[in-house]
């Protein structure tokens, strides 16, 4: 029997505030039947913990994975079945010999969610300072796939310019913006829908968010006024 050839998306998960993003992205590929290759930066660590108690580890990674995933965007532990893992690999952030460090490596693309401005600096700069800036590097000059769903507010004049590089260099720069005309009624409905954009960017179907199509008040519930 032939192998089935693996070619992932790599998801950089940078220390910028979001991780419920990150959760929904992984969970929206695997559902999708994607193959995942994640890298969870250092600083990351840092927000995942506080946002949500838990230590991502290198060592019990599967474990503490399946927790986060878990999770919904208020933190409630058991929100969401635990997805299969299998079609996840993980890399330290600090492996420099990883195999996406390669442009030899196949993988489709990268998702980086979410996007700190330290890391839209790092990657728009050409910097390798760890695995995931080294990724996006290798992404764009192979010219696959990257999104960089950025997670800031304000933006200074700095990140602006560095966000213009990226889109120059062929990245998609997609913020962290989420849209109420789906008739968000709880916070992971928002979550979600950032989610499903990163997704829609990677060409990946989903069903994470109701699309619009052109029917005002059409997430409204029936009856309620639009006074």
């Amino acid at each position: 029997m032939t192998e089935r050839k693996r070619t992932p998306w790599v998801v950089g998960v940078s220390g910028a505030s979001g991780t419920p993003y990150a959760a929904a992205v992984v969970r929206g590929l695997l559902a999708g039947g994607e193959d995942v290759d994640l890298v969870v930066s250092r600083a990351s660590r840092l927000t995942l913990l506080d946002e949500t108690g838990i230590a991502f580890r290198d060592a019990h990674w599967r474990d503490d994975l399946a927790e986060w995933l878990g999770r919904g965007a208020d933190g409630k532990p058991g929100t969401f079945p635990v997805p299969d893992l299998d079609a996840v690999r993980y890399w330290g952030a600090g492996d420099l010999a990883a195999g996406p460090s390669s442009g030899s490596y196949p993988v489709k693309g990268m998702l980086i969610v979410p996007a700190s401005t330290a890391c839209v600096a790092g990657v728009a700069l050409g910097l390798s300072k760890d695995l995931l800036q080294r990724v996006a590097s290798v992404t764009l000059k192979e010219r696959r796939r990257l999104v960089v769903a950025v997670r800031e507010t304000p933006l200074n004049g700095q990140t602006l310019k560095h966000l213009v590089a990226l889109d120059e260099a062929g990245a998609i720069v997609l913020p962290a913006s989420p849209a109420f005309y789906a008739g968000a009624t709880h916070i992971q409905d928002l979550v979600d829908f950032v989610a499903g954009r990163v997704l829609d960017a990677a060409g990946v179907p989903h069903r994470l968010y109701r699309r619009w199509e052109g029917e005002l008040g059409a997430a409204r519930p029936r009856g309620q006024s639009g006074d």
